[in-house]
């Protein structure tokens, strides 16, 4: 899977998401809403994550989606 396919299905995915980061607000998965740059701000926000270690999680995220 690649984030393109995470954001065309970001509603079905938001349980993925907040399985994996469940400090993660209905609110805050309702503005992101698929992007990952705004998902990387929140995750930076949220768990206190420098921009490179956020940008690793996703990246990390994105891996274990595959089928």
């Amino acid at each position: 899977m690649n984030w393109d396919q995470l954001q065309g299905n970001w509603k079905q995915m938001t349980g993925k998401v907040r399985e994996k980061w469940g400090k993660l607000t209905d609110d805050d998965l309702m503005m992101v809403a698929g992007k990952r740059k705004q998902l990387a701000g929140v995750l930076q926000q949220r768990y206190g994550l420098a921009k490179e270690q956020a940008e690793k999680e996703l990246d990390e995220f994105i891996l274990s989606m595959k089928p």
